[in-house]
């Protein structure tokens, strides 16, 4: 994990815009691509549970509570200890249609992913309004990043129209390869600070899942706005979010945030 001091000693600031650097998670706050990745963990959970015969539903609940903002290995193995339920962890390669009994951690998190990227091509992908507006706002010295657990974060921006807008893109191949362990750990997004020149003491994170938040709260950095699409507004303080909205269009005049 990353050497960094999670107490914040300074003051919040009124405007996250002052700052220098801007630290965004993709899914959920970027672009509602949160949406099909809910869907997906859900088709996939579902068909799972269903073919070992376990009655007990998945339910967004258990999305929120065991997978949202990780990474999707990660995401896989809390569910099923959640219900249990222990697998072989397999590897990257495995497939995705594996027969049932001879799944692995693995083969599922890949099966996830094949539903997301069918679903994205089938149905493209458009940014929140409110956050292209937060975007157009920053001023010209703003330092932008995006901190994504997904290992697609690439292929959504470019399908969003968004890719140049951001300097660097920390996803999940570049926790991979740089070693870096995924949120709620604050490794990645101190990891994009560092790329972009900056400290955590002038860098925002916005995030709207409870891991990422939890990531932004233990990395010490100066802000990190919650922007709940589903969450809750006290879930995402009590995570650790300084400020709350519901979208970040509230940002560009002041209007509804919530500290």
């Amino acid at each position: 994990m990353a050497d960094v001091n999670a107490s914040q000693t300074s003051p919040v600031p009124a405007d996250p815009r002052s700052l220098r650097a801007h630290l965004f998670d993709l899914d959920g706050v970027i672009t509602p691509t949160a949406e099909i990745h809910m869907r997906a963990w859900a088709e996939m959970f579902e068909g799972f549970l269903a073919s070992r015969g376990i009655a007990e539903p998945y339910t967004d609940a258990d999305y929120f509570a065991h997978v949202d903002g990780k990474p999707r290995y990660d995401g896989v193995r809390t569910f099923l200890a959640s219900r249990g339920i222990e697998l072989p962890e397999g590897d990257a390669e495995d497939p995705s249609d594996q027969a049932p009994g001879e799944e692995t951690v693995a083969g599922l998190g890949n099966r996830k992913n094949d539903q997301v990227l069918e679903m994205i091509r089938t149905a493209g992908v458009e940014p929140y309004p409110g956050t292209v507006a937060y975007l157009d706002s920053l001023p010209a010295t703003a330092r932008l990043a995006v901190v994504s657990s997904s290992k697609n974060a690439e292929e959504v921006l470019r399908g969003a129209g968004l890719r140049e807008r951001f300097e660097f893109v920390v996803d999940g191949n570049v926790a991979h390869a740089e070693g870096l362990p995924g949120k709620p750990a604050p490794d990645t997004f101190v990891h994009a600070a560092q790329l972009l020149g900056c400290t955590i003491e002038e860098s925002v994170v916005y995030e709207d899942a409870v891991a990422g938040v939890r990531a932004g709260a233990a990395g010490g950095f100066a802000l990190v706005v919650g922007v709940d699409r589903g969450v809750g507004h006290e879930t995402l303080r009590e995570a650790g979010a300084s400020l709350v909205v519901s979208d970040l269009s509230e940002l560009v005049d002041g209007a509804g945030a919530q500290a």
